[in-house]
């Protein structure tokens, strides 16, 4: 329970951070705006043509009699709205980090450096395709995961009570971790921490990621409060990276944003929480 609530608040440390650093903040929104234009759009024209798509895609129901032919195709245009509807919030997080790279990337650096002792941050190396392709790869292999959990507890659902109580507990879980590795891998990535490495990472202390990323995972479900708290998740899952990796950090909000000593002048290093 001790790591369930530090998870979250290092989920309520990392709005606090972006929310003193304004200037970082309002561009870590630019990548979310984007990326809800565009799920908008698709959603937008799913909902004018999905049905036109499933009376394409259902040519042996053309001579079906009223009212199962639209009764049918109904149904199947509205399922095809609800799986692009799940599809976009299980995406929406990882095409948001990849478009968002390099604003990300600066964010956490610069969250690396406000709280690390020396004010200095890890750095990769990597050129910015290289890092694209590598954040790409391991977001799409993420992804995949997720929709494998996501096929599963569809059809756990069916089950009686179960289906209805522990199916979305487990759901809300499941995403929760998900989008903290996510997040954390911003961070991770360049301290050269592999994928199989972050997961192990992660499972280690489920507790501490629960915490962290389930009430996230939320706030996620609705796409407008998902684009003003990710740049604080970001900076979060910054702090929470330094935690599981054990690196010495000093208290948040001691140091600004050039690493200068903060308006309390408190510069002593904190034990990372377990």
């Amino acid at each position: 329970m001790r790591d369930l609530g530090a998870g979250f608040r290092y989920l309520l440390k990392g709005q606090r951070w972006v929310a003193r650093h304004g200037r970082q903040y309002g561009f870590g929104l630019v990548p979310g705006l984007i990326t809800l234009v565009l799920y908008a759009a698709a959603l937008v024209a799913l909902a004018l043509w999905g049905a036109g798509f499933v009376g394409w895609a259902t040519p042996f129901a053309d001579d079906w009699s009223s009212p199962w032919l639209g009764l049918f195709r109904g149904f199947l245009t509205v399922v095809l709205f609800a799986l692009g509807l799940l599809l976009s919030v299980i995406t929406f997080t990882a095409v948001t980090l990849l478009i968002g790279q390099p604003f990300y990337e600066s964010l956490s650096e610069k969250v690396d450096r406000d709280v690390s002792p020396d004010g200095t941050a890890p750095e990769s190396g990597l050129t910015l395709g290289r890092e694209l392709w590598i954040s790409g790869r391991d977001s799409l292999r993420i992804v995949v995961r997720a929709l494998l959990w996501a096929v599963l507890l569809f059809v756990l659902g069916f089950i009686p009570f179960l289906g209805q109580t522990v199916v979305p507990v487990i759901g809300f879980m499941v995403t929760g971790f998900f989008l903290t590795e996510e997040l954390a891998a911003v961070a991770l990535q360049r301290r050269e921490v592999e994928l199989r490495e972050r997961l192990a990472l992660l499972r280690a202390r489920k507790t501490l990621v629960w915490g962290f990323g389930t009430p996230l995972g939320l706030a996620f479900l609705v796409p407008f409060v998902a684009v003003f708290l990710m740049p604080g998740a970001v900076a979060g899952a910054t702090l929470m990276a330094r935690d599981l990796l054990g690196e010495e950090t000093v208290e948040d909000g001691a140091t600004g944003e050039d690493g200068a000593t903060g308006e309390d002048g408190a510069d002593e290093p904190v034990a990372p929480a377990h």
